[in-house]
C-alpha cells in the first residue's frame, strides 16, 4: 500500500489511474475496486477524496478544463499580438481537449451517458469561462486598432460554437480524424474568423505575421 501522500498528490495520482482505466475499459465497466487496484491503495482512501465514481469523472474533466483555461491564460499574458494570441487560443482550446482525450476509445458522451445533464452543464461553465479570455483578447485587439469595433463578449462566443463542433464529445478522436488534420482544419476556421475581425488598412500586415507564426510552428 502506498501512504504518506498529501491530499493534492494523492488526488492526481487516483485521477491518473482513472485515465488509465477508462481507456482500458471505458466508464461503465471500471469500478472502484478496478482503481484502488490500480493506484495501490485501499477502496475507502479512495472514497475520502472522492465520494462516488461520478465525482471522480466529474474531477477529471474538470482537471482538463483547468488546464486548458491555465494555457488560455498564459496566451493571453504573452508578447504576441492580439491577433496571434487569439489564433493561438483557438487552437489550443481545441488541440488540448483532443490530446487530453485521444486514448479512450469511446467519445465522451457515450462514456458518460449516465452523467449527461451534469457534464452538459459543465460545459456550459466551462465555456463561459474560456469566453472571457477571448473577449479580454478581442478587447485588447481593439485597443491597439487592428480589430473592428465588435460586442467582444458576443463575438468570443461565436468563435467557440464555430469549432465546438471539433470538440472530442460527441465523437471520438478516431472519429474525428487525425490529429494533424483536425490541427489543420481549426486553425484554417481561426484565420477565417481572424479576417473577419481585422481593421481594413491592417489586414495584409496582420496576415503575413500569421503566416509567419505557423511556418514557425510547423
Amino acid at each position: 500500500m502506498r501512504s504518506n501522500f498529501v491530499k493534492p498528490d494523492m488526488e492526481d495520482l487516483i485521477l491518473d489511474a482513472t485515465d488509465r482505466l477508462l481507456a482500458r475499459y471505458g466508464y461503465r465497466k471500471m469500478t472502484m475496486d478496478d482503481l484502488a487496484a490500480e493506484v495501490g491503495i485501499g477502496k475507502g482512501t479512495i472514497y475520502l477524496h472522492f465520494r462516488s465514481k461520478e465525482d471522480l469523472i466529474y474531477a477529471l474533466i474538470d482537471r482538463v478544463i483547468r488546464g486548458v483555461l491555465e494555457r488560455l491564460q498564459q496566451i493571453l499574458r504573452s508578447i504576441s499580438s492580439p491577433a496571434e494570441k487569439i489564433r493561438e487560443m483557438i487552437v489550443l482550446r481545441v488541440m488540448y481537449r483532443f490530446d487530453s482525450v485521444q486514448i479512450f476509445p469511446e467519445s465522451l458522451s457515450e462514456m458518460f451517458r449516465d452523467l449527461r445533464s451534469g457534464v452538459l452543464q459543465r460545459r456550459e461553465d466551462y465555456f463561459k469561462e474560456e469566453a472571457k479570455l477571448f473577449a479580454a483578447a478581442l478587447k485588447e485587439g481593439q485597443r491597439v486598432g487592428i480589430f473592428r469595433p465588435v460586442d467582444c463578449s458576443a463575438t468570443a462566443n461565436t468563435m467557440l460554437a464555430a469549432t465546438n463542433s471539433l470538440l472530442p464529445f460527441h465523437l471520438s478522436t478516431h472519429e474525428l480524424g487525425k490529429r494533424s488534420d483536425i490541427e489543420r482544419m481549426v486553425a484554417q476556421i481561426a484565420d477565417l474568423l481572424l479576417y473577419g475581425l481585422l481593421q481594413p488598412g491592417v489586414k495584409s500586415k496582420e496576415r503575413r505575421k500569421l503566416r509567419r507564426k505557423r511556418r514557425q510552428s510547423a
